[in-house]
């Protein structure tokens, strides 16, 4: 059993830099961009830090995605239930993607388009400029892809409103915040 006053330390190996400085300008999910001000999948930059070593990713060339695991850094505290943009009533956090976490964790699979320098470039972004990425894998399709997997009551969503649709970006509130 773990003591549950053990800290656990983790810290950022990579930053993003992104389009997105706003939460109300980036999409909800890398590839659903309507609505955005572009309205097309997004480019960015994943600049790991100076001290980072880069045998570290060098071998990810080749690799059509990878998964960024992040901290949702903007996140300010949790609830239980939460609203998703797409499914009416209050969902268990868990059961959502909310940013709004029990430990402000996130996970996106982006495209891969290049290892340049000390960087890596990327497509489908769906991050605020400034994340930070506490770890990168890659995405191996074998072990990543269950397409045919059931969504919970995401799959009710998609029988009323129309498969896979989902929102774009909020538009801006009377007194935004960011």
């Amino acid at each position: 059993m773990n003591d549950s006053s053990s800290a656990l330390s983790c810290h950022p190996i990579a930053f993003v830099r992104s389009p997105y400085a706003r939460r109300i300008d980036a999409p909800h999910q890398p590839t659903v961009v309507e609505g955005t001000e572009t309205g097309a999948v997004a480019e960015a930059i994943i600049e790991f830090t100076a001290d980072f070593p880069a045998a570290a990713f060098r071998d990810l060339a080749g690799f059509e995605r990878i998964w960024l695991v992040f901290v949702f850094h903007r996140s300010e505290g949790w609830k239980a239930e939460v609203r998703p943009p797409r499914g009416g009533g209050k969902r268990s956090v868990l059961a959502t993607r909310s940013p709004h976490r029990p430990n402000a964790i996130g996970l996106s699979a982006v495209e891969l388009i290049a290892v340049e320098g000390h960087a890596l470039r990327v497509r489908g972004m769906d991050l605020l400029d400034g994340t930070p990425i506490l770890d990168i894998k890659p995405y191996v399709p074998y072990a990543d892809a269950f397409p045919d997997s059931r969504a919970g009551w995401i799959d009710t969503v998609d029988a009323t409103q129309g498969l896979h649709s989902a929102p774009g970006p909020r538009r801006p509130r009377s007194t935004p915040r960011d």
